[in-house]
C-alpha cells in the first residue's frame, strides 16, 4: 500500500487477469455509497474517519441533499491479496427505480456485481430489479449483507436468530438467481456462506466477516455480537473501532471479489457472444474480443458521457479489446471519426490522466465528438456491440420552455447535453407548439433533471405538470384493407391483428432483437416459431420495430424488393405515431398480403409509397378495434399491519387494485397495481395515511387497456395538447 496509488493502478491495469470490474448494486438506502466510501478508505484514497459519511462518490449537490445516489460513479483502486496487486474498477450505482437506466449501463461495463442487502429489510423489489439487470448482461453476483449491527442493536437478536435471518436472505437471493440467470449459470452462480461468496457486516462501522476470513484470522461471529453489549456508548464505539481493524470491511469484501468474481479474460469468453452481434467465426476482431487481447484491434463501449469544462465530452466505458493511446485515430459505430486527446482513469469525481490502457479496463477517453451512450469506438469499422436496453420504458413526460425567448438556441444545446448525459431520457421537440418534451422514468427522475437544468446549466425554464405517455394498440383482427398511392397506380393490401402475447413478451425481454431482417437465418426463424408464429409467417418477418412486427406474405410481386425499404419506412412512421392520438403503437402484427406496382420506377418512389402505406395502415387500425393502453405499475407498499385500511383506500381511490398482502410479524407488504397517471403525489398520500411510516417501491411496469369510459376524454386531451386537427 506504500506505493503511490496512481503508480500501483498503472502497473495492475496492464495485466487483464489481475483486473476485477465490479458494480455495487442494491435497493435504495441499503448502504451502497457508504460501502464504496469504505472500500476507498481501505485503499487509502479517502480518510478512514470520514468513510461512510463523506459520500465521496456522490458528486452532485442534489445527491447530498436527497441522500441518494442519482448518477453511477466509478473509481479505480488497488487491493493486495497474498502479495499480489489486483486492480478493482468499482462502479457505485443508484438504487432508486427512477435511475435504473444508470444501473443497466453500468452492467455493460462490469463482469461482477456486489449485491447489497440490508440485514433488517432483506431482499427488496429493487434488489430483484438490479439482480435482473446484472444477470441479463451475464454479470456474476456475490452477496454482502449490510447493517448487521442493526440486528444486534435494534432487534436484539440472538446468534441463532441472526443466522436464521441471514439464511433466509441468502436462500431468497439464490431462488432469484435460479429463476433469472442464464441456464448454464443457474447452479454455478449460487452464493454460499461456506465458500465466502456471502459476506456480512456494517459499512457504517467499517467491519465485515466471511467464513473463510473468520477461519483464517481465528474470529467468530459471537465476537461481533459481543461488541454491542453494555450500556456505555463510548465504550461500544471504541470496541467497534478496534474490531474494524481486525476485520476491516474492505479486506474481507475485496478478498471475496478477487476470489469469486471473474477477471475480464474469463468473463469475455461467455459475455461477448451475448453482448456483441458480430460473427464469431469470420469477423477479424472476434478472436481478440473473446480473449480480451491487448494486441487486437481497439473495441471500446461507451457507457456514460459527462461534460467537462476543460476536456469537453468525456466518454467513460469498457475496453473489450486492444490498447488505447493518446493521439490514436478512431471511428465510432455512428460513423464519427476522431482522435483520442486524453485517456483517464476515474477516482470518483476526479480524473487521473494516463498514457495508455489495455483491454479489460474501465476508463475514460476524450476527443471523440457527437457520440451517444452504447456506441462502439474502434480503430477501424466493426460490427457494433448490442444496444443497451433498459428494463422499464420512460412513461412520464414534462414539457419545458425557456423563460426568455432569446434563450431558445441555448436551450437546444442544453437539452442535447442532458440527453447525452442521461440516455434513459427521451427528448423530443414539438415543432408545431415549440415545446420541448422530456420523457423519463418517473416524477423524481424528471424533477432531478429539470432542477439540474436550472442549477447546473444555469438555464431558466418553465416546467409543465407531468403528463403520462400512452400506447396505441388493437383488440381484434382487421379485414384486408387497401392503401392507394396519390397517383392511384400503386396498391398495397394488408391485414392487422394483435401480436400474440408470447412473442410480445420475447421482444420485451430481449430474446427477440429489434431491426430489419435481411438475410435467411434458420435459427432465428425457429425461435420465432417457438414464440408462437406459424412456420410460414416466421420465415417472412421483415421488420421488428418498437414491439410490433411486419410480415411480407406476398408471392412473386415484380419489383417489390426495390420498394421494400420504403414500405418498412412507412410501417415504422405509423408505429411511432398512431392515428388515435399520435402516441406510439405497440403489439401490432401486420401482414402485407398483396401489392400491385406501377411498372415504371419513377412512379413508385417515396412520394407514392409512403402515403399509400400510411393510409393503408391507418385504415387497418380503424378496422381492428383501436384502443389506448396506459402504463400501469406494480407497487410494493410497506407499512405496519394496523395501516392496512388507510393504505388500501389510497390504492382504491387511485383506480388501483390490491393484488396481494404479505404479512411478516407486525409488518405488512401490500402488492398493488396502480395506473402511472394516478401515482403523481402518491408518496405524500401514503405518508399521510401511515403517519410517515409507510413507503412504496416499483416492482414492475406494463401497459394495460385504459378503461372504456376514459378513452374518448384522454384521446381528446392528448390531441388538444399536441395541437392536432380532426384529420391529422
Amino acid at each position: 500500500m506504500a506505493k503511490d496509488l496512481g503508480q500501483a493502478v498503472m502497473e495492475a491495469m496492464k495485466i487483464p487477469s489481475k483486473i476485477r470490474n465490479i458494480a455495487i448494486a442494491a435497493h435504495i438506502d441499503h448502504g451502497k455509497t457508504t460501502l464504496s466510501d469504505n472500500l476507498l478508505a481501505g485503499a487509502g484514497m479517502i480518510s478512514k474517519e470520514l468513510a461512510g459519511e463523506q459520500r465521496f462518490m456522490d458528486s452532485h449537490n442534489d445527491e447530498a441533499e436527497r441522500g441518494i445516489t442519482i448518477d453511477s460513479a466509478n473509481v479505480s483502486m488497488v487491493h493486495t491479496v497474498e502479495g499480489d496487486d489486483y486492480l478493482i474498477n468499482l462502479i457505485d450505482t443508484p438504487g432508486h427505480v427512477d435511475f435504473g437506466g444508470d444501473v443497466t449501463r453500468a452492467m455493460r461495463a462490469v463482469d461482477g456485481a456486489v449485491v447489497l442487502s440490508c440485514a433488517v429489510e432483506g431482499i427488496m423489489p429493487q434488489t430483484e430489479t438490479v439482480l435482473r439487470q446484472a444477470l441479463k448482461e451475464k454479470v456474476r453476483p456475490i452477496l454482502f449483507i449490510n447493517k448487521a449491527d442493526r440486528l444486534i442493536k435494534e432487534l436484539k437478536l440472538t446468534p441463532e436468530m441472526m443466522q436464521k435471518k441471514f439464511i433466509s436472505i441468502i436462500e431468497e437471493l439464490n431462488v432469484l438467481i435460479t429463476k433469472i440467470a442464464p441456464p448454464e449459470f443457474k447452479q454455478k452462480w449460487q452464493v454460499s456462506v461456506l465458500d465466502g461468496s456471502v459476506c456480512f457486516g456494517s459499512a457504517y462501522s467499517n467491519w465485515a466477516l466471511s467464513v473463510p476470513y473468520m477461519q483464517k484470522k481465528g474470529l467468530s461471529f459471537k465476537s461481533a455480537i459481543e461488541l454491542y453489549e453494555g450500556e456505555d456508548d463510548a465504550a461500544i464505539k471504541e470496541k467497534v473501532k478496534e474490531f474494524a481493524t481486525k476485520a476491516p470491511l474492505h479486506e474481507v469484501l475485496l478478498n471475496a471479489v478477487v476470489q469469486h468474481l471473474p477477471n475480464p479474460v474469463d468473463a469475455q469468453k461467455y459475455r461477448i457472444p451475448l453482448i456483441w452481434g458480430g460473427d464469431l467465426e469470420t469477423e477479424e476482431i472476434a478472436k481478440s474480443l473473446i480473449t480480451c487481447d491487448p494486441k487486437g484491434g481497439l473495441a471500446f463501449v461507451v457507457t456514460k458521457i459527462t461534460q467537462d469544462k476543460h476536456a469537453g465530452e468525456v466518454c467513460t466505458g469498457r475496453m473489450f479489446s486492444g490498447t488505447v493511446r493518446k493521439g490514436m485515430e478512431v471511428v465510432s459505430s455512428g460513423g464519427k471519426k476522431g482522435r483520442i486527446q486524453s485517456v483517464f482513469i476515474s477516482k470518483g469525481p476526479q480524473r487521473i490522466q494516463i498514457e495508455e490502457a489495455v483491454a479489460g479496463n474501465i476508463l475514460g477517453i476524450s476527443g471523440v465528438k457527437d457520440i451517444t451512450v452504447g456506441e462502439t469506438v474502434s480503430s477501424k469499422p466493426m460490427t457494433p456491440f448490442e444496444e443497451i436496453t433498459h428494463i422499464f420504458e420512460p412513461v412520464v413526460t414534462v414539457a419545458v420552455q425557456a423563460k426568455r425567448p432569446a434563450d431558445l438556441p441555448k436551450m437546444v444545446e442544453v437539452l442535447k447535453v442532458v440527453g447525452k448525459e442521461d440516455p434513459s431520457l427521451k427528448i423530443t421537440i414539438n415543432e408545431e407548439t415549440g415545446e420541448f418534451l422530456i420523457a423519463g422514468m418517473g416524477e423524481l427522475h424528471l424533477e432531478v433533471v429539470t432542477n439540474r437544468i436550472k442549477d447546473e446549466k444555469e438555464m431558466e425554464i418553465i416546467v409543465s405538470p407531468p403528463i403520462v405517455v400512452y400506447r396505441e394498440a388493437v383488440t381484434k383482427k382487421s379485414i384486408e384493407v387497401e392503401g392507394k398511392s396519390p397517383n392511384k397506380h400503386n396498391k398495397f393490401y394488408m391485414t392487422l391483428e394483435p401480436l400474440n402475447e408470447s412473442f410480445a413478451a420475447a421482444i420485451k425481454e430481449g430474446h427477440v432483437k429489434p431491426g430489419r431482417i435481411k438475410k435467411k437465418d434458420r435459427a432465428l426463424w425457429d425461435s420465432f416459431v417457438e414464440y408462437g408464429l406459424d412456420k410460414e409467417e416466421a420465415e417472412k418477418v421483415k421488420d421488428i420495430f418498437q414491439g410490433s412486427i411486419f410480415i411480407d406474405m406476398t408471392r412473386g410481386v415484380v419489383a417489390l424488393n426495390e420498394v421494400m425499404e420504403l414500405v418498412l419506412d412507412g410501417f415504422e412512421q405509423v408505429m411511432k405515431a398512431g392515428p388515435l392520438a399520435r402516441e406510439a403503437c405497440v403489439n401490432f402484427k401486420i401482414k402485407l398480403m398483396d401489392v400491385s406496382l406501377h411498372e415504371d420506377a419513377i412512379h413508385r418512389g417515396p412520394g407514392q409509397v409512403y402515403p399509400a402505406m400510411r393510409d393503408g395502415l391507418k385504415l387497418a387500425i380503424a378496422e381492428a378495434g383501436p384502443m389506448l393502453f396506459e402504463p400501469v405499475q406494480t407497487l410494493q407498499i410497506d407499512c405496519s399491519q394496523d395501516m392496512m385500511g388507510p393504505v388500501s383506500s389510497v390504492v382504491n381511490n387511485r383506480r388501483g387494485q390490491v393484488l396481494d398482502m404479505i404479512m411478516d410479524e407486525d409488518n405488512l407488504s401490500i402488492i398493488a397495481k396502480v395506473p402511472v397517471a394516478e401515482t403523481f403525489g402518491m408518496t405524500g398520500d401514503i405518508r399521510s395515511a401511515t403517519s410517515g411510516k409507510g413507503s412504496f417501491f416499483v416492482k414492475n411496469q406494463t401497459f394495460e387497456k385504459l378503461p372504456r369510459e376514459f378513452q374518448a376524454t384522454i384521446i381528446k386531451q392528448i390531441r388538444e395538447r399536441k395541437g392536432l386537427s380532426e384529420n391529422q
